[in-house]
């Protein structure tokens, strides 16, 4: 293992454990949430950037910010809260799609036992999480419809080898990682700007999204012999141009919006 692919190991365990301990301090437990208020948008985006308006501890922005090539621009929280309706139903899909992957990868990679445990308390972690957000939908009356993805995840699929199977678990567990680290970052982000439920219901999926971060990237690079280094930082290379590029539709790993100019964070 490389000494750059041990150090984001060892981020992300410190992650972890701010999470666990800020969790413990301020959250509720987020399968019980309370009746849902009108709205209060606390801060703007531009301050919700910042690490003491995050809800969380510096050190997880910190985390985030070192792995990550680039931070949530301004624009697009800015557009999550016009769309809150669709940040809703897309984290729904997102939860599902993410259960999805990890099931995909137990069928496709059954020798791999560390993989399979892992991969199996992910799965349920979050169809967990996929019920608690379409408990939040209902009781804010909205329904759940089909919607189309974002081009996020193809677009980091694009660049996934394929033609050995080595190659293409390694890809994709790398891939796995930074669409969780992203949510994770999302999450802490929107928190802040959230209406008192949901935003202490986004805080408390941190610690289990930046466990599944650490666990994806401890993973790739278990299944290998190869440095994974180069391959996370080609993938988070075209992960920031994902992020900062336009997009037309908004949804939960959508660029920011068209023809709006991002904001500094």
């Amino acid at each position: 293992m490389s000494a750059v692919t041990q150090n984001s190991l060892e981020r992300a365990n410190s992650l972890e454990r701010a999470n666990s301990l800020e969790r413990a301090n301020s959250l509720e437990p987020a399968n019980s949430p309370e009746p849902a208020n009108s709205p209060e948008r606390v801060n703007s985006p531009e301050r919700a950037n910042s690490p003491e308006r995050i809800g969380s501890s510096p050190e997880l922005t910190l985390e985030l910010e070192t792995f990550l090539f680039c931070p949530t621009p301004a624009a697009w929280l800015d557009w999550a809260l016009q769309n809150q309706t669709l940040l809703l139903i897309d984290h729904a899909n997102c939860e599902k799609k993410a259960a999805s992957n990890a099931m995909g990868l137990m069928y496709r990679h059954v020798a791999h036992t560390d993989l399979l445990t892992k991969m199996s308390q992910l799965a349920r972690e979050e169809l967990l999480h996929f019920e608690q957000v379409v408990g939040l939908m209902a009781e804010r009356g909205i329904a759940y419809e089909r919607i189309g993805p974002s081009r996020y995840a193809a677009g980091l699929r694009e660049h996934m080898r394929t033609d050995k199977r080595e190659e293409a678990l390694t890809d994709s567990l790398i891939v796995g990682a930074i669409v969780e680290a992203r949510s994770c970052e999302r999450f802490a982000r929107l928190a802040p700007l959230l209406d008192a439920t949901l935003g202490r219901f986004y805080l408390s999926l941190l610690r289990s999204e930046a466990r599944h971060y650490k666990d994806y990237l401890m993973l790739a690079a278990q299944y290998t012999a190869q440095d994974i280094n180069p391959r996370v930082q080609h993938f988070l290379a075209v992960e920031k141009n994902l992020i900062e590029s336009e997009d037309e539709e908004f949804r939960f790993h959508s660029g920011v919006p068209k023809r709006m100019q991002i904001r500094s964070t």
